[in-house]
């Protein structure tokens, strides 16, 4: 497992270890995905201080349901992304490296579909 900026833990595979000094799909909406993800960070807030405060626990369980969505859509998007610049990219070069883009890609997916 790999430390993230945000402190959270990735999986360390060696896919995602060749990515230094490449421009990543996501690059020209940076600025937009940070505002989101601060978005979806004060949700979860939220769900801390409706905790503390003893909120009904079916409203509660709204709240996690729509974070659950916002990172489900925020997850879409950049997998979009990648694969719209990055697997496009390899697909462009051809060789083993379409084959390694498109196999990081399809655990990407089974990844997200398990959650």
């Amino acid at each position: 497992m790999t430390t993230t900026e945000a402190g959270a833990t990735a999986p360390s595979d060696d896919s995602t270890q060749n990515v230094t000094n490449t421009t990543h799909g996501y690059h020209k909406q940076k600025d937009e995905h940070l505002k989101r993800l601060r978005r979806i960070e004060g949700q979860i807030r939220g769900l801390q201080r409706m905790v503390d405060e003893d909120v009904y626990c079916i409203d509660i369980l709204t709240q996690v349901s729509a974070s659950t969505k916002a990172l489900q859509s925020f997850a879409l998007q950049l997998l979009e992304e990648h694969l719209r610049h990055c697997v496009a990219d390899a697909a462009v070069r051809g060789g083993e490296e379409i084959d390694a883009k498109v196999d990081e890609a399809t655990k990407a997916i089974a990844r997200l579909l398990r959650t």
